[in-house]
């Protein structure tokens, strides 16, 4: 075990160290720029180097393993107790440090290149259909000004180009030309949304771990590569209540004095899959209004008796228990319809 403890305040070009024992002696307190960080780290005698996750935090954390320290990273909302009174670098430096000889305290593990490079292609995508919802919204916006009323959604696109091109409709034309314009952004930003998507489905065929998540209903690529990109190992956790825990699809809670309070799903955790789960476990959900699952089923008798929104937020949960079960065992989606009874 380490004998020695680095608390590291980042920042894009001052960095903050906090060296100290195990038991808490300070060592040392540096300042150092950008270019001496890693020629400083690089001298010290293997150590637990503690950080903020933040921007930046991964690549340290690969950058300093190389140079044969062990990594920790502590997320931002646990460091803040730690810190005594002013808020400066040298205060935050010694909070990580205090906060990572916490025993019961919990860490970030440090993602891999190829992780983070999954992160970028998937926001890439994110950011553009963001960015199309923006362009129809002001499509939709200018359209209402001259009495046309479209109802949200994408799928409303061609009956928008319809009333463009309609001359029996009174628009200007300095109007037309510009909702034209909107439209060909539309449509530029749709080609690229496709060319995204297929991009991340040939990454989901290349990787074992994609296709197996994709063996389980209302997982498709998307689901399976945000996993990849943004979970990390299965084995961090204890259990699947763990991990979708850790995604945040657990009530929050409000007890006290013995009494137990649940509230609304905490949305404590992980975004982009809790909201990929939360869309899959709806597609099934609206598919059993078309095809009703086999009797008996858990999904049967949720459905036969709770709310279709609970019984998809309960059904996500699940489905999170499921990807750590079968991440952790290495096995292909057993359905449990088609099990045999012992």
């Amino acid at each position: 075990m380490k004998d020695m403890i680095i608390g590291v305040d980042l920042a894009k070009n001052v960095f903050q160290l906090h060296g100290a024992s195990m038991t808490g002696d300070v060592k040392y307190r540096k300042k150092l720029s950008r270019g001496q960080f890693l020629r400083f780290m690089s001298e010290q005698p293997s150590a637990l180097v503690v950080m903020e996750a933040c921007g930046s935090a991964h690549y340290w954390a690969r950058e300093l393993v190389k140079l044969g320290h062990a990594v920790k990273l502590i997320a931002p909302q646990y460091v803040r107790p730690f810190v005594k009174r002013q808020k400066n670098d040298a205060a935050d430096a010694e909070a990580i440090a205090i906060a990572a000889r916490q025993p019961e305290m919990r860490f970030v593990e440090p993602k891999t290149a190829d992780q983070q490079a999954r992160a970028v292609l998937f926001r890439a995508r994110e950011r553009i259909v963001h960015q199309r919802t923006e362009l129809v919204n002001a499509l939709r916006a200018v359209l209402y000004e001259y009495g046309q009323v479209i109802p949200q959604g994408i799928g409303h696109v061609k009956r928008i180009e319809a009333i463009v091109e309609n001359t029996e409709i009174d628009l200007p034309e300095l109007v037309r030309e510009e909702c034209h314009d909107l439209l060909a952004q539309i449509g530029e930003k749709t080609a690229r949304i496709e060319e995204k998507t297929k991009k991340l489905a040939d990454l989901s065929r290349q990787s074992e771990t994609a296709r197996r998540l994709q063996t389980m209903p209302g997982v498709g690529p998307l689901i399976a590569l945000a996993v990849e990109a943004f979970a990390p190992a299965m084995q961090s956790f204890r259990c699947g209540r763990d991990f979708a825990a850790w995604l945040g699809l657990v009530p929050r809670q409000f007890s006290s004095g013995g009494k137990e309070r649940l509230g609304r799903v905490s949305k404590a955790g992980q975004a982009d899959i809790r909201r990929l789960l939360i869309i899959g476990a709806m597609a099934r959900v609206s598919w059993a209004g078309r095809k009703p699952p086999a009797q008996g089923s858990w999904l049967s008798r949720m459905l036969a008796k709770k709310p279709r929104m609970l019984v998809t937020i309960a059904l996500a949960n699940k489905m999170a228990r499921k990807i750590w079960a079968m991440l952790t065992k290495q096995e292909d989606y057993r359905d449990p319809a088609l099990a045999v009874p012992a």
